[in-house]
């Protein structure tokens, strides 16, 4: 049984998508779409820009999706592999569950772009730049993040934000709680604490403003039911139903991305094999953290294309 998992926020990179778009027509047709959908020359961006405007929220999200939905496109059109038709689930990380959901013919292209376009804006605009931060605590579990959230938060927004695998937990908040929670982070004992190199603090409480923004747009688009379920970042469970699709997709701009969880749910109703489709390889890695047991593979390039397709 497979999953098929698509990449967030920090596996951009400049040049991603540009060899998988010379070679392969359908792949060119998404980036195409999704330039004309944005009245913006993205793909400049992503292929001859600086990394600092790739970077910026507002562009990385909608970039991201365009490599990954360029991947499926192209194994469809070029290699006439059915994505959904060939995984049990699919599931993304953060703004890869609007990937994922586009995979799996829930969303268009068009919309995708649109609204997450959007969403990097209001995530953006949700918090004055400088006052709040994340961070990634690594070797301490779950649990013993939380406890450390709790007590450097001070009545300011503190909390974990990413639970990735275990030992590698996210938290973000208001910037003087977040860089407490790195010096309580060291004395509990792990192995780092550092601040990310983020614009905005992601999914917390903080976020409040883009999430009203996000239930807004997403009332304002079709979400057709998924022809393969989703598994939620905000419940790591399946979800079919557009209406409860579309509630979790406001929700998820604060709530915590439960992607060890996630890793697990699927693992748990049998999912051996889980691929990345997309720029990088994070979630191939973090996969391999949670479950020593599946199999992980990243397929990116029109090599890794049909390697996979031949594998069938």
């Amino acid at each position: 049984m497979r999953a098929f998992i698509f990449p967030g926020q920090g596996s951009q990179a400049i040049g991603m998508g540009k060899e998988l778009a010379a070679e392969a027509p359908a792949a060119r047709e998404v980036f195409e779409e999704v330039n004309d959908a944005l009245c913006q020359n993205l793909t400049q961006l992503m292929w001859e820009g600086d990394i600092k405007d790739l970077t910026l929220t507002e562009n990385a999200q909608p970039a991201l999706m365009a490599v990954s939905l360029a991947v499926v496109r192209a194994l469809e059109k070029e290699c006439g592999f059915k994505v959904a038709e060939s995984c049990a689930f699919v599931a993304g990380h953060s703004l890869g569950e609007y990937s994922a959901l586009t995979a799996a013919g829930a969303l268009s292209v068009v919309d995708t772009a649109q609204l997450l376009k959007k969403r990097g804006q209001a995530m953006q605009d949700a918090v004055p730049v400088g006052e709040g931060a994340m961070a990634a605590l690594i070797g301490l579990d779950y649990d013993a993040v939380v406890h450390v959230a709790e007590a450097a938060a001070e009545n300011e927004v503190c909390t974990a934000a990413n639970d990735n695998a275990p030992g590698q937990v996210v938290i973000s908040g208001a910037r003087g709680a977040i860089e407490r929670a790195i010096v309580l982070a060291t004395e509990a004992g792990a192995k780092r604490a550092l601040e990310l190199p983020v614009s905005a603090p992601f999914h917390c409480a903080l976020m409040a403003p883009a999430a009203d923004v996000m239930r807004d747009a997403l009332g304002q688009v079709m979400i057709s039911q998924p022809r393969v379920p989703l598994v939620a970042n905000v419940t790591a469970q399946s979800v079919s139903d557009p209406e409860t699709i579309r509630e979790l997709l406001a929700q998820q701009v604060t709530g915590m991305v439960r992607w060890r969880e996630s890793v697990d749910f699927m693992a748990a109703q049998g999912v051996e094999s889980f691929v990345e489709l997309g720029a990088g390889k994070v979630l191939t890695g973090l996969v391999k953290r949670i479950d020593r047991d599946v199999k992980a593979t990243s397929v990116a390039t029109m090599k890794d294309i049909e390697a996979f397709a031949r594998s069938f």
